[in-house]
């Protein structure tokens, strides 16, 4: 009971600190550190976009490179963010200045963000790209297309859902992970959980983590949306389209048009 209790007083604690309206306000308060993270999320995925994604892209196109496309996305997987941070900041370069509104160690946790969100977006670049249907490139060579033309008016919007896919997982965790910068002073809603344990005001923690898991569903279903969006067949969606793996080529065919 004692522990119940415990724990109905630390939510209550938890809905108060959230309520008022100084917990939001200040260039520590909530609103802050909120848009603090959504700067860091979003530079580091549209980096990570503009790096890996062309490469993906065109390499998966090709039919090539598909051994760098796996190994990279294992090696990211199997890197600890927050070591790679550690390093980073300890290194001379970019050591932890800091860097513009990205604060202190700003560019050293844009360059781990960077490369944490690049092995989904290659993955699923690449394999959108390789699971278009044969038959489809086909029909398309047969319309005369150029492989570039093909590239761009047939295979790139067919791929679309699952590189969106890609672009929704990243997006999500870079999002959730983006919290590590606390743990080098940086900005974010890390700090609002690490400054309420270090003051024992498990109150203010808690609410920061709410904040986070919050957002991380609005940005789920936002992303979700898109990717349903930029779907060219919504009416009859590949079974192993969600998780970015796969995706059943049979299921997929266009008719020659002229535009």
């Amino acid at each position: 009971m004692d522990g119940g209790g415990a724990l109905m007083d630390l939510f209550a604690e938890t809905w108060q600190y959230l309520l008022d309206a100084d917990s939001w306000t200040g260039g520590g308060g909530l609103v802050a550190r909120l848009l603090e993270q959504l700067l860091l999320t979003a530079t580091a995925l549209a980096a990570a976009m503009l790096l890996g994604l062309p490469l993906a892209l065109w390499l998966g196109h090709l039919g090539r490179g598909g051994f760098l496309a796996v190994n990279i996305s294992n090696v990211g997987r199997a890197i600890p963010t927050f070591a790679l941070l550690a390093l980073l900041v300890a290194a001379d370069w970019p050591g932890s200045s800091d860097f513009g509104p990205y604060g202190r160690a700003g560019l050293a946790t844009l360059i781990a963000l960077v490369l944490f969100a690049l092995p989904p977006l290659i993955t699923n670049g690449y394999v959108a790209m390789r699971e278009v249907s044969t038959d489809v490139k086909e029909a398309a060579d047969g319309m005369g297309m150029s492989r570039l033309q093909r590239f761009r008016r047939v295979e790139l919007p067919l791929a679309l859902p699952v590189v969106a896919s890609g672009v929704r997982l990243a997006l999500v965790q870079v999002w959730a992970t983006a919290t590590i910068a606390a743990l080098v002073a940086g900005p974010g809603l890390g700090r609002i959980i690490t400054e309420g344990f270090a003051r024992n005001d498990y109150a203010q923690g808690m609410a920061g983590a709410v904040v986070v898991a919050l957002v991380a569903l609005v940005l789920e279903v936002a992303a979700a949306a898109l990717q349903r969006a930029v779907d060219p067949m919504p009416s009859g969606p590949s079974p192993d389209r969600d998780d970015g793996l796969s995706v059943d080529s049979t299921s997929v065919a266009v008719a020659p048009t002229g535009s």
